[in-house]
Formats: C-alpha cells, structure tokens, sequence
C-alpha cells in the first residue's frame, strides 16, 4: 500500500482503519469479525489504526486483537470529545478518558490523541433541537488557552506521541486554529464528493471541507480524510431506511450510481478512489464493519485515483 507524509506525525498508509464500523457504530457486526477486520487491514498494509471511545467496542477490539503488542510499524490514534468546560479542567478529563482508552487497547500509550470535538466561535449559536453548545463543541478560545497546553502537557506526560482536531461543520473557526501556534499534528476534516458531513452536521452551516484541508496544507499540518462514503451513501446500497442527512445524502446521490453503473464499477470503490484524488488528503480514515468493506477500500487505493475524465464526469453532476 502507498503511504503518504501525515504532516510532522510522519509516513501512514494511504488508509487508515476507522473504529466506527469495527465498533458497531456504522451497523451490526460480530466482535470476531471485527477483530479479524483489524487484522486484515494490517495484514494489507494499513499503518495507522482511529480509535475513540465514543466508537464502543472498538478499541477493546484493538486490545484483543493485538493483546498489546501492535504490529510493527502499526500506529494507534484515540480521541475524545471534551467540549467546552472549566480551563482548569481540560487537562484531568482528557487525561481520564486517555487512561481508559490505554486500558482498553492493552497499551502504554498512544500515537496521537484527537480533539474529538468541533472548534466553534465562542459565540455561536446551534440551531433549536442540537445538543447544548458547550456539551458537542469547543470554544475556539478555550481551545487556544486550555486544550493546547492540556495536550502538550499529555506528551510531556509521554502519553500520547502528539496531538490532533477535528475540523468539520465550522470552517471558518476550524481554519482559525489552524492560523496559529502550537498547530496540530493532524486534522480530521470530510472527503468524499459530496463534500457532506452527513447527520455530523448541526450547524447550518455550509461545511467548506476543501477549504479546511487546503488550510491545513499551507499550515504544514497532516489531512486525515473522512467519511470518504458519507456512512454509505456513496456505497450501492444502504442498511437503513430513515429520513436521516446519509438517507438524503443516498437519494442525492443517486445520479452518481447511475454513472458508476455505467462504469461497470461499484460505488463504494469509486467514491474511495475520488476521495484519494482529492487534493490535499494525506490519508483516508475508513468505517469499514468487516473484511468485505475493507477489501472494496483496498482494491480502491490498488487502483488509485480516478482519471481526470472521471472526476470531470462526477463533478458534472454537481453534487457538491
């Protein structure tokens, strides 16, 4: 597998394993199964493993499948999403949640640790009926004051090699945190041709993903793409039946299965193939359930990118 440079965190595979579908998250599937998911995408080359605790079972399956020992040359990532709550905090709860995650995965320590949460204006505002503010997102302030020095002090610890955010929904804040030091290792941001963050969006607001990753590049700081299939809406079926932004998204999509019938091509590996084209994009963060949605991932990354006729031909659609 080709690998790409992840900002100053260094070579990672072109994919890296998501915990959302071996977690149970993205649907049902079995903890063998899960476990003999991991091990397969090691086994293909995929260097860098996306924990959370918010992903379930994963990282108790990372602890099985490994029993402590990853692989050589394999690097494990956790998150958590703190929020925004008292400076004085920050440091304690996302020390907590990172000894949990250790404790799960049988590890010492991990590779990076993630801001698992949004960064916002401090004084934005979300929509009647989303979460409380402070509960599903950081204030950019506190970020800059209290996050930042929380995680430096987490590496000093010697507990987490680096750190990371998650930079979706709030572009203009997410490019902010971007624009001044200490900067992250890596940013999460979307890929995928709808340019949609699915049912993760809350905000209103237009997401811009390009313009976050295109950030990140002039800052120096590693892309990890995700939802590279917006949680299957870009796949040849979906497993739910509901009114949910992916459902939407599955509908609005369906001019782009129309063409990769066309192709004589499935879905899911087109889509996997324009996210790896999309410029930018150090690696693919994948939310494969089983070895079946890997194989589709990895036969994707063996072909590589789309041809530019290709991407023109999606682009046509207009999507995005």
């Amino acid at each position: 597998m080709k690998s790409a440079q992840l900002g100053r965190f260094g070579a990672v595979s072109r994919l890296t394993l998501g915990g959302g579908g071996i977690g149970q998250v993205w649907g049902p599937t079995s903890e063998d199964e899960a476990v003999a998911t991991l091990r397969a995408a090691v086994d293909a080359g995929i260097t860098l493993l996306d924990a959370a605790p918010g992903y379930k079972i994963c990282e108790a399956m990372i602890g099985r499948a490994f029993e402590g020992k990853l692989p050589d040359r394999v690097r494990v990532t956790t998150k958590y999403g703190l929020g925004t709550v008292a400076p004085d905090q920050a440091y304690a709860r996302l020390r907590a949640s990172l000894e949990q995650s250790l404790a799960a995965m049988r590890l010492e320590r991990v590779d990076m640790m993630l801001l698992h949460s949004e960064i916002r204006p401090d004084d934005f505002e979300y929509p009647p009926g989303q979460p409380p503010k402070d509960e599903r997102s950081t204030a950019l302030t506190f970020y800059r004051e209290a996050v930042r020095p929380a995680f430096a002090q987490l590496v000093r610890d010697g507990l987490i090699g680096d750190w990371g955010i998650t930079g979706i929904n709030h572009a203009a804040a997410t490019i902010a945190a971007l624009s001044d030091g200490p900067l992250p290792a890596a940013v999460q941001a979307i890929a995928n041709l709808l340019d949609s963050p699915g049912e993760m969006n809350g905000t209103g607001l237009d997401p811009r993903p390009r313009e976050v990753i295109a950030a990140a590049n002039a800052a120096g700081v590693g892309v990890m793409g995700v939802r590279a299939v917006q949680a299957g809406a870009l796949t040849g079926a979906l497993d739910r039946d509901d009114n949910s932004p992916t459902s939407r998204d599955f509908a609005r999509a369906e001019p782009f299965r129309a063409l990769c019938r066309q192709w004589g091509a499935a879905p899911a590996v087109i889509a996997y193939r324009y996210a790896l084209g999309i410029a930018g994009v150090d690696t693919l963060v994948l939310g494969v359930k089983n070895r079946a949605e890997l194989d589709e991932a990895v036969a994707a990354e063996t072909l590589g990118p789309l041809e530019t006729e290709q991407v023109a031909a999606i682009e046509a659609l207009g999507l995005r």
